[in-house]
């Protein structure tokens, strides 16, 4: 989707980067606690119960008959699945919170969609590959180890509590990856690539943490 540089628009999404870059430079919201084993709030956090909408000022609108999701890089078998063969692999259900760096977490999240795992399993990663990163309709990236995403409870996602994902949310399909902060959950996926190397992600180039983890407080890097 283009971006309106010029416009009301991206004088928005200026305002808004440069909101958060500074966040991450003055340590906002950071407490400096870990938390103990077991702990269900992350330090820092607060339980809404709501669900904020947060974007980069855009929501790319992306009707299910063209939508299409392509998974390449270091693979043995890349696909590239459109809507009804997204819907037509194994469909699994999680139970998940939700952590967001801005300090709220929402408990309780179902989601239905495809496991990361199924994925896996169809693509078969190479040797080589050893992290992943995940690109959006918006132009946004999320970068994330491939242990992280080959975890049990990460979903590529198009349900939320039985219904679609709204638009505002990311749909029709997004990534839930629980274990880490919500901005590594990247929203209107439409490519999943393995890399032998890391390469950070939008957030993580403007000073956010390359692993995200809540409950070690990994809000910036």
């Amino acid at each position: 989707m283009p971006d309106d540089t010029n416009g009301l628009l991206g004088q928005v999404k200026k305002k808004l980067l440069e909101s958060k870059e500074q966040w991450a430079r003055d340590g906002r919201l950071l407490t400096g606690a870990s938390a103990p084993a077991g702990q269900r709030l992350p330090p820092g956090q607060r339980e809404v119960k709501n669900w904020p909408v947060l974007d980069l000022g855009i929501q790319p609108d992306v009707p299910t008959a063209s939508w299409s999701l392509a998974v390449d890089g270091l693979v043995a078998a890349p696909v590239a699945w459109t809507w009804t063969d997204f819907l037509a692999q194994p469909q699994a259900t999680d139970v998940s919170d939700i952590h967001c760096v801005t300090a709220w977490s929402r408990y309780d999240n179902r989601w239905d969609g495809v496991s990361a795992r199924h994925l896996l399993e169809t693509v078969r990663p190479l040797p080589d590959a050893r992290f992943v990163v995940l690109h959006a309709h918006d132009g946004y990236t999320a970068n994330l180890p491939l242990d992280r995403f080959a975890d049990a409870d990460v979903m590529l996602a198009h349900s939320w509590e039985g219904m679609p994902i709204p638009r505002e949310h990311g749909g029709p399909v997004r990534l839930v990856v629980p274990k880490l902060y919500f901005w590594k959950s990247a929203k209107w996926l439409k490519r999943v690539e393995f890399t032998a190397d890391d390469r950070p992600g939008f957030w993580e180039v403007r000073g956010y943490h390359n692993e995200g983890d809540p409950w070690n407080e990994e809000r910036y890097g």
